[in-house]
């Protein structure tokens, strides 16, 4: 569509440098956006965790991409987001599209937070990342050789997050999404033995899943360090993703993007292409 007639010409793209909002930008500044990153080091800055610097971030902006972090699943996600859709009323914010979760209770919590706030919205309701096996939470799994998780058979209709950023950004520029709940998904629902097959067909080397118990997940986690919260969180939307709730693909993408989403495999030989996928020596004792 034509930029002069998207009313959203000033766009605040929250967590700009994480996986999504850094493909975000990019789309919007090529259909002619003017948008301002938000990230803790970015000028005037953005910290979910210092309500101070909501205000200046959002000054003078007629939309927002919203990635709450680290996630709308954790308690203080309400609270939050009461608090940040007041605040884009007042500096004159339109538009908010939020990052959500698809199956989340708590995530549905947040959505009608922001439906409930007057502003315009588009919700942007997400499956697993493909890209977590190479640039995210368990890429440091592909590049050992053995992704290790508790997710027993499951499926997942995982999404790669170039077509989430898509969406994004037709949703910021094109009002006809406005009130729109998306539920995105990738073309077909996989569990992790055909992730681990196609990420090792992409890599040329063997790459194997490991079902693990909760619990020896949680070992795993310590021993690395990681925060007791962010894991209670990976966990929580493990078991989601095992109840099932997920595991139907949906149309939402091709709906929006007049296109099918990418597959697993097309990502897989992306990433690998990319020197994603290669190899890490594990280091023992």
């Amino acid at each position: 569509m034509s930029t002069q007639s998207n009313p959203y010409q000033n766009v605040l793209v929250i967590a700009a440098n994480g996986k999504t909002g850094r493909r975000v930008v990019p789309l919007l500044e090529a259909r002619g956006v003017n948008v301002r990153r938000g990230s803790r080091s970015s000028t005037p800055a953005f910290d979910w965790a210092s309500r101070e610097t909501w205000p200046d971030a959002l000054q003078g902006m007629d939309a927002v991409y919203a990635v709450y972090q680290p996630d709308l699943a954790v308690p203080s996600a309400p609270d939050d987001l009461r608090t940040f859709v007041e605040i884009a009323k007042e500096q004159g914010v339109k538009k908010i599209v939020l990052l959500s979760g698809r199956g989340v209770k708590e995530a549905q919590v947040a959505e009608q937070i922001v439906a409930d706030s007057g502003l315009e919205w588009t919700f942007v309701r997400a499956a697993w990342f493909s890209q977590n096996f190479s640039e995210g939470e368990f890429g440091y799994m592909t590049q050992t050789g053995e992704i290790a998780l508790p997710m027993g058979d499951a499926v997942e209709p995982i999404i790669d997050v170039d077509d989430i950023a898509e969406v994004v950004a037709a949703a910021l520029t094109d009002t006809s999404l406005n009130g729109e709940a998306l539920d995105l998904s990738g073309p077909e629902a996989l569990t992790h033995d055909q992730i681990a097959a196609e990420l090792s067909k992409a890599a040329r080397r063997e790459i194997r899943y490991v079902p693990i118990s909760t619990d020896a997940f949680r070992e795993a986690l310590s021993d690395m360090h990681v925060p007791s919260e962010y894991t209670d969180l990976l966990v929580y939307l493990f078991d989601i993703t095992r109840s099932g709730v997920n595991a139907k693909p949906t149309g939402d993408v091709e709906r929006v993007l007049g296109r099918p989403p990418r597959s697993f495999a097309e990502f897989a030989a992306k990433a690998a292409g990319n020197g994603e996928l290669e190899a890490m020596e594990v280091q023992n004792g």
